[in-house]
């Protein structure tokens, strides 16, 4: 019994160890270094490092290859709307694939997200989602093939 509760102890310290947050699981993804670098950019680093929970509907570096080059440059230059537009990502809360309904979805930033299916996808307005349950320490991350817009 004392090695059974030993071991189970030792497990437990493992893996709060290697738990990580919202940022940290992106960084580690490999896909994410526009994202993370805009998040920095914007600030927002220690809010997604905060308790949470968040979900975070995460653009790859191919949907930010999809911005024209100028537009991401302006975009970059005025932190206000850079915010709003990576706030405009996340929704409060720690919501898995399977409890996400067709519909709005309220965010971080103040308006709201469009859920719907087309055939078999989940599309978050245009975006396509193509990952999704990608489990942190503070949330989860739902990976998206385009960057979504706040109106």
């Amino acid at each position: 019994m004392k090695k059974l509760l030993l071991g189970a102890a030792m497990a437990f310290s493992l893996s709060a160890a290697n738990a990580a947050d919202i940022v940290d699981t992106a960084k580690s993804a490999g896909s994410f270094t526009t994202l993370i670098a805009v998040v920095q950019a914007a600030g927002l680093v220690d809010t997604l490092k905060g308790p949470g929970p968040f979900t975070v509907f995460a653009p790859t570096d191919a949907a930010f290859a999809k911005i024209p080059k100028a537009k991401l440059d302006a975009l970059l230059k005025d932190k206000a709307a850079l915010t709003k537009v990576l706030t405009y990502h996340v929704v409060p809360g720690k919501v898995m694939a399977a409890s996400v309904k067709p519909g709005a979805v309220a965010t971080v930033e103040g308006s709201k997200l469009t859920v719907s299916m087309k055939g078999k996808d989940v599309m978050v307005d245009k975006a396509k989602v193509v990952k999704t349950d990608v489990q942190a320490d503070n949330g989860v991350i739902h990976v998206i093939d385009s960057v979504v817009m706040p109106n």
